[in-house]
């Protein structure tokens, strides 16, 4: 079945990753993409030329996850153009290096904005059409860092994830009567293949960050380095890709809640099964078990 599909954050990494692989896999597919006449042209261009290459559906749409009007927007003219939509994938995201003390108070509202209310802008401007058609897909990128081994000098990335996470599972079972699938894909720390580490945010107070570096020296580049070691050499980041479009492919109410792809295994898939239990064991004992699977 074709489905008409829209990922935030798609000019590089997973996102533009998921963009080809769900377009190669026949569907329709819009890559929201922030300033595609300037900063992100090329992006734009690229996926133009291999939806050409391909004989596939996909393009690039502007979508400024941080302003609402630029995704209701884009949500509108993607619905106009094709009179539906099927899967929202929620990619945006953005990565932070450096001790926590030495981030203002502005750079983390900026980190959770990224991070964790843009998904909120996007399911403001899509829920509406997905509800109207009793069913549809949220796919939401988290991170294996919500629960598995937190190093330091990522902690406003992590917190941001690990609220990005809470608020998918609230959503998941607040969205289910309305027909609408939850999968939450819980990569692991890929140091290659992506842009996270290379366009990771710093912290602003470089007096802090000198205070720290005075005890801590050094600890940035070793941490990232022993990241590194921990992933296997085979370890493919595109199988993010292919594990968002296999969760695609399901039949609806068949797809699993979250999907682990962590070739360093730092613990959070145990973590994760252990609450996901809690979770559904909590449901059942309140009597609201059929929140657990979308209805039909």
């Amino acid at each position: 079945m074709t489905r008409t599909v829209v990922i935030t954050g798609a000019s590089s990494g997973f996102g533009a990753m998921t963009a080809r692989a769900l377009a190669e896999a026949g569907h329709t597919v819009y890559a929201g993409m922030r300033d595609i006449a300037g900063r992100n042209a090329r992006a734009a261009a690229d996926l133009a030329e291999h939806a050409r290459d391909h004989g596939v559906r996909a393009q690039a749409i502007e979508m400024d996850v941080s302003d609402q009007v630029s995704v209701d927007a884009a949500i509108d003219r993607i619905v106009a153009e094709t009179g539906r939509l099927d899967v929202v994938v929620h990619n945006a995201g953005h990565m932070t290096l450096g001790p926590v003390e030495a981030f203002t108070p502005e750079q983390v509202a900026s980190i959770y904005d990224t991070n964790v209310l843009s998904t909120q802008r996007v399911n403001r401007a899509a829920l509406p059409h997905l509800r109207r058609q009793r069913e549809g897909l949220l796919v939401w990128v988290g991170s294996s860092s919500s629960r598995g081994g937190t190093p330091p000098y990522l902690g406003p990335y992590f917190a941001a994830k690990a609220a990005e996470d809470a608020l998918a599972v609230s959503v998941a079972a607040e969205v289910s009567r309305f027909g609408i699938d939850t999968s939450i894909i819980v990569p692991g720390a890929f140091t290659t293949g992506t842009n996270h580490f290379a366009h990771a945010g710093r912290p602003d107070d470089a007096a802090v960050v000198k205070e720290y570096e005075e005890v801590y020296a050094g600890v940035m580049d070793d941490l990232l380095a022993r990241l590194a070691a921990l992933t296997p050499p085979d370890a493919d980041p595109t199988e993010v890709a292919r594990q968002i479009a296999r969760v695609v492919e399901l039949p609806a109410g068949q797809r699993p809640f979250r999907v682990y792809v962590d070739p360093a295994q730092d613990g959070a898939e145990e973590v994760f099964r252990i609450g996901d239990r809690i979770r559904r064991e909590f449901y059942r004992t309140v009597g609201y078990e059929d929140l657990l699977t979308p209805r039909a």
